[in-house]
């Protein structure tokens, strides 16, 4: 109930780690008083290891039900490793994942610069499936801060720009300890009204958590976007 007074949608990414029963779900929806979008990271099985898939998918599915049926569930971020190049064998996963999905709202994260091309973004237009615009160090094969929309809803998500601990670090949580500037966030600002004009809804997520930056940053984007014309 708190976060819900200073925010209208949240993130999930514990669902990454272990598929939570529905019941958990159900009490989160409730306590939000249908107020808050939920948008549910899927499992690691279903992007990471992928041998587990088949098992994973019905079982997170089911997880979902109560944010669908209450109307919370915003969409699915399907999140894939650097690991996941772009290849004629992974954009068929990328293909069976939006299938199985379906009709739920499905967002993917590519976290490998070598799907950053027009007929990547032709096939999540196909697919229905939302391209996730990013924001992270300008490093060798990571995607560049390309703005598109290929889906009704839109995301950004914020990493943070720590060059120096995001392949090097001797905890995970170090490459994400980064506090954006005002700055940095106001070039951001044109290119999320310009992708809330496009699309039914745009969602800006910041991953930048180690040190509760993430609020601080929310908190100052949505500062950003109610200055002037939205």
């Amino acid at each position: 109930p708190f976060y819900a007074r200073h925010f209208s949608a949240v993130e999930i990414n514990s669902t990454y780690y272990h598929i939570p029963p529905a019941r958990n779900m159900a009490a989160m929806a409730k306590r939000a008083e249908g107020r808050l979008d939920f948008a549910v990271k899927a499992h690691q099985d279903m992007t990471h290891t992928r041998d587990n898939y088949a098992q994973a998918l019905p079982l997170f599915r089911e997880a979902l039900t109560p944010l669908r049926e209450t109307g919370a569930l915003g969409c699915v971020l399907v999140q894939f490793p650097f690991s996941f190049k772009a290849s004629p064998g992974n954009t068929d996963f990328v293909r069976r994942v939006a299938s199985g999905l379906a009709p739920d709202p499905v967002v993917v994260e590519f976290r490998h610069r070598s799907w950053i091309t027009e007929q990547t973004f032709d096939l999540l237009r196909e697919l229905g499936v939302a391209y996730c615009c990013v924001d992270e160090p300008r490093l060798p094969n990571l995607p560049a801060p390309v703005v598109r929309s290929t889906a009704p809803i839109a995301y950004v998500r914020f990493h943070g720009r720590n060059r120096a601990k995001w392949w090097t670090h001797a905890e995970a949580w170090e490459r994400y300890d980064y506090l954006y500037s005002e700055a940095e966030l106001l070039e951001w600002v044109p290119k999320i009204r310009s992708l809330g004009r496009g699309t039914e809804k745009c969602y800006a997520f910041f991953n930048n958590h180690a040190r509760g930056q993430a609020v601080s940053n929310a908190q100052m984007l949505v500062k950003l976007l109610s200055e002037g014309a939205a």
